[in-house]
C-alpha cells in the first residue's frame, strides 16, 4: 500500500480514511464533532423520518388494492406489481445510489431522493385520479428509484456521525422506525381511504416533505475530508472489502435479508388468513391485529440497539437468541398454524427475534468498513433487504397455496439455517462498532 504522500490522494484507505472517520466522531458523546447545533434527540428524529417515508409509501397503498382493481380495472396481478415494481426498482438502485453517496456525500443523495420520491408520488395520485394505470405504475418505478437514496444512505450516514455505541442506539431507532411504519401504515392507509380511495397517494408526499425539511435543518453530516477515488480503484477496493470480511459480511447479508423475507411473508400470510372465513376481518381492525407482532419488533430493536453499543460479543449473542426464538416459535407454527390466537402468539415471539437480530447485523455491517466505501456496503446489504421484503409474500402466497404446512416447514428450516450461519460463520470484531475508525 501506498504511503499517505502519494500524489494520488485518494489512495490512502488504509490510514487516512480510518483517521478522518476517527476525526470525525471524535467528540466525548460519540457525537461528530460537525454534527449540527441540534440535539442528538433532534438528530435521532430526524434520521428515523427517512425509513419512516420509506415504509409510509409502499405499506400504505395495501389496504386500496382492492379498490384500486375495481376503479382502474386492473387484475390481481396487475395490482400486485403497483407494489413489487415499487420494490424491485429500489433493490436494483440501491447500490448505485450508495455509491454516489461515497463519492459525494449522504445529504447530496438523501435529499434529492426524497425530492423524487414526493413528486413521484404526486404523479402517481393523478395517474389514479385520471384513471390512468401506465401512469400510476410508471409514477411507483419512480418511487423505487427515489426510495434507493432514502434509508439505505440513513444507515450509512449515522456510521459516520456517531461512535463510541450511540451508532448502534440510532441503528436500533432506525430500524425500530422502519417497523413502526409498517404498524401504523395499514392503519394510515384505510383512515385515508374513507376521505377517497386515492387520498393515500396524495397523503405520502407531504411525510416526505416533512422528512426532507427535517434532514435539512436538523441534520449537518461531518465534512468529507478526502477526495473521491476513480471509479476503478474504488470497486477494487470494495472487492479487498469482501476478500478481508466476505467471510462473515456475506453471511451477515444473507441473515439480515432471510429475517425480513421471513417477517414480512408471515406477516402477508396472517393478512391473508384475517380476511377469510371465519375472522373476516379487513381494514384499520385488521392492521390492528398486524401491529401485534410488529410492535414486538419495534420495541426489541430499540432496546436492544441501545443495549448492544460496539460490543461484537454481545451482538452475535442477541443474534443467535433471536434467530433461536425464530426457529422454535415458527417450528411450533407447524402444529399450531391453524389456531389464530396461537399463530399471532408465535409470529409475535419470531417477530421480537427479528428485533434482535437487525440492529445488531445493522451496527456490525455499518462499522465494518472506512466512511470512504460504508455506502456502498451498507447499500448491498439494504439492496438485499429490499428483495427479502419484495419476494416474502408472494413465495409465501405460492407455498401457501401447496401445503400450509410445508410452508411453517420451509421457513423453520430457513430460520434454522440462518442461526447456523450466524454461530459457525459470522464472527464481528470484539468492538464490533468501530471497524472504520480503526
Amino acid at each position: 500500500m501506498q504511503s499517505t504522500k502519494s500524489r494520488w490522494p485518494w489512495v490512502v484507505v488504509d490510514r487516512r480514511h480510518r483517521e478522518d472517520d476517527a476525526e470525525a466522531k471524535s467528540s466525548p458523546d460519540g457525537k461528530s464533532p460537525s454534527s449540527g447545533k441540534g440535539s442528538k434527540l433532534m438528530e435521532y428524529i430526524a434520521l428515523a423520518t427517512v425509513p419512516m417515508v420509506l415504509v409510509l409509501g409502499n405499506s400504505m397503498l395495501v389496504p386500496i388494492l382492492p379498490d384500486m382493481e375495481q376503479k382502474l380495472g386492473i387484475s390481481d396481478f396487475q395490482s400486485s406489481l403497483i407494489i413489487t415494481l415499487f420494490s424491485v426498482t429500489a433493490g436494483v438502485f440501491i447500490p448505485f445510489a450508495g455509491y454516489l453517496s461515497d463519492r459525494f456525500s449522504r445529504k447530496a443523495i438523501i435529499l434529492p431522493s426524497l425530492i423524487v420520491y414526493g413528486l413521484a408520488g404526486i404523479l402517481a395520485g393523478f395517474g389514479a385520479v385520471w384513471g390512468s394505470y401506465p401512469i400510476v405504475i410508471i409514477a411507483r418505478a419512480l418511487q423505487g428509484l427515489g426510495a434507493a437514496g432514502t434509508a439505505p444512505i440513513a444507515m450509512a450516514l449515522v456510521g459516520d456521525m456517531y461512535r463510541d455505541g450511540n451508532e448502534s442506539e440510532a441503528l436500533g431507532l432506525i430500524e425500530a422506525s422502519n417497523g413502526a411504519g409498517k404498524v401504523i401504515s395499514p392503519i394510515l392507509g384505510s383512515l385515508f381511504a374513507l376521505i377517497i380511495w386515492y387520498a393515500p397517494f396524495f397523503a405520502f408526499p407531504v411525510f416526505c416533505a416533512l422528512s426532507l425539511l427535517a434532514m435539512i435543518f436538523m441534520i449537518k453530516e461531518p465534512e468529507k475530508k478526502t477526495q473521491a477515488p476513480p471509479v476503478k480503484y474504488y470497486v477494487r477496493q470494495i472487492g479487498v472489502i469482501f476478500k478481508e470480511k466476505g467471510r462473515w459480511l456475506l453471511p451477515a447479508f444473507a441473515v439480515g435479508s432471510m429475517a425480513l423475507f421471513i417477517l414480512f411473508g408471515a406477516l402477508f400470510y396472517l393478512s391473508d388468513l384475517l380476511e377469510k372465513a371465519p375472522y373476516n376481518i379487513d381494514g384499520v381492525a385488521k392492521g390492528g391485529v398486524l401491529a401485534i407482532p410488529l410492535l414486538g419488533l419495534v420495541v426489541t430493536a430499540y432496546l436492544s440497539g441501545r443495549k448492544i453499543k460496539n460490543n461484537g460479543v454481545l451482538m452475535k449473542t442477541l443474534m443467535s437468541i433471536g434467530l433461536a426464538a425464530m426457529t422454535a416459535a415458527l417450528g411450533t407454527a407447524i402444529a399450531l398454524h391453524g389456531q389464530i390466537y396461537w399463530l399471532i402468539g408465535l409470529l409475535l415471539v419470531s417477530s421480537i427475534g427479528t428485533g434482535l437480530v437487525l440492529p445488531c447485523l445493522n451496527t456490525m455491517i455499518t462499522g465494518a468498513v472506512d466512511r470512504q466505501h460504508r455506502g456502498m456496503i451498507t447499500s448491498l446489504y439494504s439492496s438485499l433487504r429490499f428483495l427479502g421484503v419484495a419476494f416474502g409474500p408472494p413465495i409465501f402466497g405460492w407455498l401457501t397455496g401447496r401445503s400450509q404446512t410445508v410452508l411453517f416447514i420451509v421457513i423453520t428450516v430457513l430460520a434454522a439455517a440462518s442461526l447456523m450461519l450466524t454461530i459457525w460463520l459470522i464472527r464481528p470484531p470484539v468492538k464490533a462498532g468501530d471497524a472504520g475508525t480503526a
